[in-house]
Parts: C-alpha cells; structure tokens; sequence
C-alpha cells in the first residue's frame, strides 16, 4: 500500500510517519508535502506513483487542504488529521476514510488504517463477483406482496424502502402504503440493484431516491432524513457510512 502525507508541521509529519509504519510496516510512504501546491504538483505528474491513501493535514502553509481535492476532483481515499474538530461535515462530504484529531493516537490511527483496508477489500470482492452479477436479469425488477387474500406487485421504481418493523420485513412505497414482504432484508440486499439500493443499517435497505436531507450529528455518525418518512431516527451504521458514501458518488 503507498501512502501521502500531507502535513507542514516537520516534528508532526515524522511522528505520523513513524505511527504508520509502527501500524503496518509494508506500507510505502511516497512523500511527505507541506504545501497544497507541492502535493497538487506531485499528484498531477506522470511517475504512475500514485498513492492508495493521502494522510491530509487541514491547514497548510499556503492555504486549505481541502483545496487538493476540489482542484483535482479527487477520487484517492483521504484519512484527514487535525487539530480542529470543526471540519467534520465537510470532510465527510469529501472522499474521508476518516478524522483524526492531534495529537493522533496510535490506536486510532491502526484503527483508521484497518477500516481503509476493510473497504478496500470489499470494494474489491465486490468488484470480483461483478461479472457474474452484471447481467440485465440479475436483479428483481418487480416484488410480490399479500394484503389478507390479495395479491400485489411493484416495480422496484415505486419502492423507497424495506424496514424491518416488530421482526417481520414490510416495503415501503414512493406514495406511503406498506406492505409485508416473504423476504430477509439479506436476501433483498442480494436481490435489488446495488446501484439503486443500499442497506444503511441492520433494519433499512434504502433506494437512492428516498434520501431527503443528511445530517453528520457527531464523529462517526451520519442521520438521513427518509421519504416517505421513518417514525423513529435513521441512521447509517459506523461500519456502512464509508461505502455508503462511495455508493453515494457513483
């Protein structure tokens, strides 16, 4: 793994270099920049050296780290380190694996380098099992429900939810009707197209288009606002939000 840090503090840049080798020491540190304009510099150039992970210091000696990654559009994964617990919202709208606070604990720094690694290794086994899945039949267009002695059926377009409510399964329509379903919220998870929906928490396998507003309450925890409403506080669980932000920018 090839790791930027990013950090003007020379004392505090060795330190942080020293925690992640202690923390992994196959890791590759690519360079250690001070400035937005070095690091937008080194980023740009052609070496195919291009880092899995950015460690990004927020304030930096000519400007605002937050700059490196709205000027490039960045995509590379970025834990933020700061002395400032201030930033929290934005970070989580960029690319953020996570945010350290300084001075940075080592526990939670080798807790930050894990969680990189968990979601790359999804990503990646999700990325394996594609071609078996990428076919336009793969995933259920239509879902079968029972009212009493009625039968229904609704596109996955008319569905906003599934929720899990007093241990049974219901589905939760654009227009506001529930409906029990005779499926898990697992096997609806491997049903329903990946690109439309996401399971935010053990309860909720939401579709992109029941997303209202999104509210980062405290570190680590992100509230969504659902459409049609839940009766109770959604939130994504701290193990889903950085996929669930991945799956967000797709």
């Amino acid at each position: 793994m090839k790791i930027l840090i990013v950090e003007d503090e020379e004392l505090s840049a060795e330190r942080l270099e020293k925690l992640i080798l202690t923390a992994d020491p196959n890791i590759e540190i690519l360079g250690i920049f001070a400035s937005v304009f070095q690091t937008i510099t080194f980023l740009e150039n052609e070496t195919g050296l291009k880092p899995d992970l950015i460690f990004l210091d927020i304030h930096l000696e000519d400007g605002d780290g937050f700059r490196i990654i709205d000027s490039l559009n960045l995509l590379t994964p970025v834990i933020f380190t700061t002395a400032f617990d201030s930033y929290t919202l934005r970070a989580f709208k960029a690319n953020s694996v996570d945010y350290l606070l300084k001075p940075i604990n080592p526990l939670e720094l080798q807790a930050s380098i894990l969680k990189y690694k968990r979601i790359l290794a999804a990503s990646e086994n999700g990325m394996a099992q594609q071609p078996a899945a990428s076919s336009a039949n793969s995933y259920k267009d239509r879902f079968l429900c029972t009212a009493g002695n009625r039968i229904f059926t609704f596109q996955s377009s008319e569905i906003a939810y599934f929720i899990i409510e007093q241990r049974a399964t219901f589905l939760r329509l654009f227009d506001g009707r529930h409906f029990a379903i005779e499926l898990s919220l697992e096997k609806l998870a491997q049903l329903t197209d990946p690109e439309q929906f996401f399971r935010i928490n053990r309860t909720l396998l939401i579709s992109v288009r029941a997303i209202g507003n999104m509210q980062v309450i405290a570190a680590g925890k992100l509230k969504v606002d659902l459409v049609p409403p839940v009766s109770r506080e959604v939130l994504v669980s701290s193990d889903s939000i950085s996929a669930f932000k991945i799956w967000l920018g797709k």
